[in-house]
């Protein structure tokens, strides 16, 4: 009996598809566990709260992290995706040589509408796996932050967080890693996002 398995990639075959110019960057392909996902487009409410989310972060934490938008991590469980927003220690430089490793990510944020239900399950799962201590959903439907902390492995080998806490779009919230940074909720769930 024939059985049909998915060809999976690992991070070195993956980065060489792109070196021979078999994925582009337009192609939108995030590589997850080994199998090349194609990424959603990003309607306008997305767009528009990545780019109030990047900026609002830059202004609070100025050179004391690296911001980075919609750039690839590297994972150990062959994945390499690209969060919404990662905040990495250290300097821009630092990632010449590589994409931030665990390690050096104190947030990964994803910022959610259509693809609510993958971030909240698969997204949740591969970042607690990988050991990404803070992990944040801007759920946009619902008008809230979910900040999942403290990742951990269940007695049946499943990853998730122990901690999950909820933000009101009316709330602010502190920035792990950096006490005196609040970031105020509202100026990223404009009111407009609910109609």
């Amino acid at each position: 009996m024939n059985v049909v398995t998915p060809k999976r990639f690992t991070i070195a075959e993956y980065h060489q598809l792109i070196e021979l110019g078999f994925l582009k960057e337009s192609d939108r392909i995030e590589l997850i566990r080994g199998e090349l996902i194609q990424m959603t487009a990003k309607g306008t409410p997305h767009t528009v709260c990545s780019s109030i989310l990047c900026r609002q972060l830059d202004r609070l934490l100025g050179d004391r992290a690296v911001i980075r938008g919609q750039d690839p991590i590297t994972l150990p469980n062959q994945s390499e995706p690209e969060p919404d927003v990662v905040i990495a220690r250290g300097k821009d430089e630092d990632y010449l040589p590589h994409h931030p490793y665990p390690e050096d990510i104190l947030l990964v944020i994803e910022i959610s509408d259509t693809t609510l239900d993958y971030d909240q399950t698969t997204k949740r799962s591969l970042y607690a796996e990988a050991g990404i201590y803070h992990y944040w959903i801007m759920n946009l439907p619902a008008r809230q932050l979910e900040c999942y902390s403290q990742p951990y492995q269940n007695a049946q080998k499943q990853f998730n967080y122990l901690s999950k806490q909820i933000f009101l779009s009316n709330q602010s919230v502190v920035i792990p890693g950096f006490e005196d940074a609040l970031l105020d909720l509202s100026r990223l769930f404009p009111e407009s996002f609910g109609e």
